[in-house]
């Protein structure tokens, strides 16, 4: 097989059309006994499937996450103070981006102190001919998200003045990646136990070399000796029954839509139906059905029937019900907001304002900063020059944030800060003017006994109020 056509297809495989085979016994055997084990396979590309593919609460979560992830702002910068940027890695890691005011002032002051003032181009303006980073960010955050690992795979020269430069970066189908081990590799003692990834596809294997390929997870506690561990974990696992249910409530849905709603048997009233009449009236209500006129729904029978309704109606079965604890449970596991949807029940302005901000810190911000440590000191310091750089997103420029910069500024301005101080916070340059690196007080302040009152005057006043009540 072609290796365009191969890459062609690589990425559509998980959402084709692929024929599976159902264990009828074990399906019909929990649907007897009212387990509650999920019938969908419990593996990476079922997850992909079922969950993104054709979930539509799972895809709109998810796509709201990417796009998100899209938007952080990046810079590669030049640190100049590790012991300041160690204390900006805390206060990032501890808060998530969720700063209080003062914290957010820190947290500007500790980047100057760490980085140097000018920024420094991105080492790689464009990861590949047909993608851009935010494509590449885009499917690290949806991998992640569904099936606990991304794989970033990076291209580089063998020899040459640029041997071991990426020159290209491309993130492979995680829900097809298998890890091999080395040969009699010690789970428990080995530095590094991995061999190799290879991929595979149908009866193709194609092998990554460790060193190439930058493996992105989610802690994942279930240890066992064939290094099942060193797979991230997905949340999808703990949500598959959720999704099957989801899904099996739309379709549900499509199929009383189609057969109008209900179903059951025609009897004769008085007497019983022969089975011509039974063959004639069913015949009638087909005809009925197919033709599209005004009066096509209305017919006529010269005896009395009844009706016996087998099936259970929406109004009895409340799937609307199901569907949306579905929802709201999809929305818990994956770390967003319900409230994001576009429900009747998504809250006022304010309360979708808040939301939006809680899911950057709580979601976004703790995989964008495992993005930037693994890219820093697996890609970024590849590069001449840059052996002493770092990939920082900046959540603070987002829209849904600014009120916390607002917030800082009004803070910053009653703070024992030097002009400096408050210009670095600000990201504008420092001046070397006379006092801008002095302390400045509001001159306007006197003390009580320097405007002629003192304390024998106010306790006077003080005695006077309490004669008059």
């Amino acid at each position: 097989m072609a290796k365009d056509n191969f890459w062609g297809r690589l990425f559509g495989g998980a959402f084709g059309s692929q024929k599976t085979w159902d264990n009828a016994f074990n399906k019909a055997w929990y649907q007897f006994m009212g387990g509650q084990a999920a019938q969908y396979d419990y593996k990476d590309s079922t997850y992909l499937e079922k969950g993104y593919g054709i979930n539509p609460d799972v895809f709109s979560v998810v796509t709201q996450m990417c796009d998100k992830t899209k938007a952080v702002p990046y810079a590669v910068k030049k640190v100049k103070d590790k012991q300041a940027l160690s204390k900006l890695s805390s206060l990032r890691n501890a808060t998530n981006g969720n700063y209080s005011t003062k914290q957010l002032a820190d947290k500007f002051i500790l980047e100057s102190k760490a980085y140097e003032d000018k920024e420094m181009p991105f080492p790689l303006e464009r990861p590949n001919p047909i993608q851009t980073w935010g494509d590449i960010k885009s499917l690290f955050k949806l991998f992640l998200k569904m099936t606990g690992n991304s794989y970033i795979f990076m291209v580089w020269p063998e020899n040459g003045i640029n041997a071991g430069e990426p020159k290209m970066v491309y993130i492979l189908p995680s829900h097809k990646m298998k890890i091999v081990l080395k040969e009699n590799a010690d789970l428990l003692y080995d530095e590094d136990p991995i061999d190799y990834y290879m991929l595979r596809d149908g009866d193709q294997n194609i092998i990554f070399p460790s060193e190439q390929v930058i493996h992105i997870k989610t802690a994942n506690p279930f240890f066992d000796l064939q290094g099942g561990h060193l797979y991230g974990l997905s949340p999808i696992r703990a949500l598959l029954r959720n999704i099957e249910s989801s899904n099996e409530a739309l379709n549900n849905n499509v199929k009383t839509l189609k057969n109008s709603g209900v179903f059951g048997f025609f009897s004769g009233k008085n007497s019983a139906m022969t089975a011509d009449q039974a063959k004639q009236l069913k015949q009638t209500l087909f005809d009925m059905d197919k033709d599209a006129g005004r009066l096509s729904r209305i017919g006529g029978l010269s005896v009395p029937i009844d009706f016996t309704k087998l099936s259970v109606d929406t109004k009895d079965m409340l799937p609307f019900d199901y569907l949306k604890f579905d929802q709201k449970t999809i929305c818990n596991v994956l770390g967003w907001s319900d409230a994001l949807l576009n429900n009747d029940e998504g809250g006022k302005y304010d309360k979708q304002k808040e939301e939006r901000k809680r899911v950057i810190t709580d979601n976004i911000q703790p995989d964008l900063i495992l993005f930037d440590q693994a890219l820093t000191e697996r890609f970024i310091r590849r590069f001449k020059g840059y052996e002493n750089a770092v990939l920082e997103h900046d959540i603070t420029e987002l829209p849904e944030m600014q009120e916390d910069y607002k917030a800082m500024v009004d803070w910053m301005d009653r703070a024992p800060l030097t002009p400096n101080e408050k210009r670095t916070a600000l990201k504008y340059e420092t001046l070397p003017d006379d006092g801008m690196d002095s302390i400045w007080i509001n001159s306007g302040l006197k003390r009580i006994d320097e405007v002629g009152i003192t304390a024998s005057d106010v306790q006077k006043s003080y005695e006077q109020l309490n004669n008059v009540r």
